[in-house]
């Protein structure tokens, strides 16, 4: 007879088990295996199997969980009403401290393992066309960029988000500088053009209302 699954009281089963899988990764890496996370979660193999298939649901379930709260935490950092130079800053920020808090999943979710190309090395790739796309609507909703602005806002969307995802990448990797510093050097890099443009009438905060 397989092992009972019971229900813990006050959180979910599967909220236990990617828990358990959050400590196992980050202890142990991407490599973490089933039987890591098996044992760290006081259950068997076929248990966790039950839940999420196989590793690759697992890995799925883990990619949700993070990339839904980076997700999140970008687009509040993106209508942040801020001075522009000062938004730039926080989304950047945002999204480095959020893989700083977790690296050990950030490679998991990265970096595909030997002789799985197109499994959990990918499982961001969706995420980031989200956050690509986030970036390409603050900057078609705020900034003036004339006739050009439909196809800058999108080259800039995606070719912001792929600049900061090698670059945060290699900085998580070696850590040269301190995330402060990081996001100065990158804002820098980004900010010709965005300085030059005007803000979209839309963009601005209202006037403030004439006194009686």
């Amino acid at each position: 007879m397989p092992p009972a699954d019971p229900a813990s009281p006050g959180e979910p089963r599967r909220e236990q088990l990617l828990n358990a899988a959050d400590r196992v990764v980050q202890r142990e890496g991407p490599g973490a295996s089933m039987n890591a996370i098996a044992a760290e979660a006081g259950i068997t193999k076929p248990i966790l199997y039950r839940h999420f298939g196989d590793r690759n649901g697992l890995i799925r379930a883990l990619t949700e969980r993070h990339t839904s709260g980076l997700l999140a935490a970008v687009r509040a950092a993106l209508n942040e009403p801020l001075e522009r130079r000062d938004r730039v800053e926080h989304v950047l920020d945002t999204y480095l401290a959020g893989i700083e808090a977790r690296p050990q999943v950030y490679r998991l979710l990265t970096h595909p393992e030997a002789g799985d190309p197109v499994g959990a090395g990918n499982a961001l790739a969706p995420a980031l066309k989200q956050i690509a796309e986030e970036i390409t609507r603050a900057v078609q909703s705020q900034v003036d960029l004339g006739a050009d602005g439909p196809l800058l806002s999108e080259t800039w969307g995606r070719g912001i988000t792929g600049m900061v995802l090698a670059a945060g990448d290699w900085w998580l990797e070696t850590k040269p500088c301190s995330r402060t510093r990081m996001v100065q050097a990158l804002a820098d890099l980004l900010w010709g053009r965005l300085a030059a443009a005007a803000e979209l009438p839309s963009a601005l905060p209202p006037a403030p209302a004439p006194p009686d």
